[in-house]
């Protein structure tokens, strides 16, 4: 029989000897070419921000990095693999504040989001922005509100899809206004819009670079931002929060991320290569182009605002009785 003293010792030998390996392998990262998986398919904003920080990683990491499009079952495939991939920093996930909504409203998922994926970093957000279609006789949330209550089951919204975060953000914000609304939904950003500007679907939430054309053009307009701020692009529309919800904020966002046991040594230093990216100014002002913020920050913070949103849209999930089962 091992005495209690000599198996102390063979767990402190142990632990020394798996911490010389991370520490090794983070010193001699990277030692491959690294792939950034996207669960979406090219052109989209997901993807245009992977490539966006591809060059810029490379540089840094002093390795080839590629952008690999793995789409699937609204985007768990590509998630799942990242998710199984060996955790040495070799394959990373570029994937949107969706994220956040799947294990809210998907309870079959193939892996365990908050285990089995490590925030590295925030690359950018944006506010969702609500719509509705010029015909709808409310130039503000209140006022789109009242018509509402003033003839139920008269009004509807748009949305991405099923369980979509729109989807998710407009229930909030209809059972916070005490307001029922009929749900369709459809197969992507464009088509929900083009329902709006048609007058299919009075409400949309949705991101402001899609819509600014047809507010511009006068065919939709912007009652309220989902953000703790106004858009610098709309600075007269109110927040939703100034409408009359206080604490209300709907936000998606696009982050990198790693498998769950992926060394801290090596997140910190993909993590120090995009802060690193994001203060070149050709990665901001193309990041402002597309109506979001410049993300960044620490793995830590990104964790936080993931764990924060998982609750928090698992609670109106429940609430609203949204799944994809």
């Amino acid at each position: 029989m091992i005495a209690p003293r000599t198996m102390t010792l063979l767990a402190f030998a142990s632990a020394l000897a798996l911490l010389g390996v991370s520490g090794a392998s983070a010193q001699n990262y990277p030692t491959q070419t690294i792939r950034i998986v996207v669960p979406q398919s090219p052109g989209g904003l997901i993807d245009t921000t992977a490539r966006l920080i591809q060059p810029h990683l490379e540089r840094s990491l002093k390795q080839t990095v590629i952008v690999e499009n793995r789409t699937g079952a609204a985007g768990v495939l590509g998630t799942d693999a990242v998710a199984k991939a060996a955790p040495d920093g070799h394959t990373l996930l570029v994937v949107a504040g969706s994220l956040s909504v799947l294990p809210a409203t998907n309870p079959n998922l193939p892996y365990d989001t908050e285990r089995d994926l490590a925030p590295v970093a925030l690359l950018s957000k944006y506010a969702f922005l609500f719509v509705v279609n010029s015909q709808v006789p409310a130039k503000t949330l209140p006022e789109f509100v009242a018509l509402a209550k003033k003839d139920p089951g008269k009004y509807n919204y748009a949305t991405t899809g099923m369980a979509a975060l729109n989807h998710l953000a407009t229930e909030r914000l209809a059972a916070l206004a005490g307001i029922k609304l009929l749900h369709i939904p459809y197969r992507g950003g464009a088509p929900s819009v083009m329902a709006v500007v048609k007058g299919e679907a009075h409400l949309l939430a949705i991101s402001p670079q899609v819509t600014m054309p047809h507010i511009e053009a006068g065919s939709i307009r912007a009652i309220a931002t989902g953000g703790a701020s106004r858009d610098k692009l709309l600075p007269n529309v109110p927040t939703v929060a100034e409408a009359g919800y206080p604490g209300y904020e709907a936000v998606s966002w696009v982050g990198l991320l790693a498998p769950g046991k992926t060394p801290k040594p090596i997140v910190d230093r993909i993590n120090a290569a995009v802060n690193e990216a994001m203060r070149v100014p050709e990665v901001a002002d193309r990041i402002a182009k597309t109506g979001s913020e410049v993300g960044g920050g620490t793995p830590e913070a990104f964790r936080a605002m993931i764990s924060r949103e998982i609750k928090e849209w698992t609670e109106v999930a429940r609430a609203a009785n949204i799944t994809t089962k």
